[in-house]
């Protein structure tokens, strides 16, 4: 059973040592990590010398070692959290499961959908949740161009949403 953020992150995105491209084609490491500089990505300071410091270049075909996926994703998490927290602070006070829904849906789609600016956000699914309607928000949730393109992965976080219980994979 997938009890925790970081599995159920690991199961959608994914874990690799060497760049790929995402679904929308943009070069990614590690658990999900943008790389691509023109979308807002790029390797984090810290790593970016460790890596350098190990002699590893990976984007001429190196391997990022494991330890460094780890704290590369471990950025990455806390990152989209803060962000999240910052535009929605109420999310703090959800349970575990729907928290995780959230953190999950802000790893995949960033803040934009949750970040009160008006362009591209969210706000009828966001009072849904806030309200404790989660049979509305994750029906909203599937009826997203997001959960055409991530399929499987808006249906299972939309069960979430909708139970407030972890998927069993």
């Amino acid at each position: 059973m997938i009890n925790n953020l970081r599995s159920l992150l690991v199961l959608h995105e994914g874990r690799r040592n060497k760049i790929y491209p995402d679904s929308e084609g943009y070069d990614t490491i590690g658990i999900g990590h943008l790389l691509d500089v023109h979308k807002g990505g790029g390797l984090p300071r810290p790593i970016a010398l460790e890596l350098e410091r190990r002699g590893i270049d990976i984007y001429s075909g190196g391997a990022m070692p494991e330890d460094l996926i780890d704290d590369l994703f471990d950025l990455d998490l806390h990152y989209h959290e803060r962000m999240l927290l910052q535009f929605q602070p109420w999310i703090d006070q959800l349970d575990e499961v729907r928290r995780a829904v959230m953190l999950d849906m802000t790893f995949n789609l960033g803040p934009e959908p949750f970040d009160n600016d008006g362009f591209k956000d969210w706000p009828v699914f966001l009072r849904q949740v806030r309200e404790g309607r989660y049979v509305d928000a994750a029906r909203n949730m599937l009826s997203t161009l997001w959960a055409k393109q991530v399929k499987t992965r808006a249906r299972r976080l939309a069960r979430m949403m909708e139970t407030g219980s972890w998927p069993e994979s």
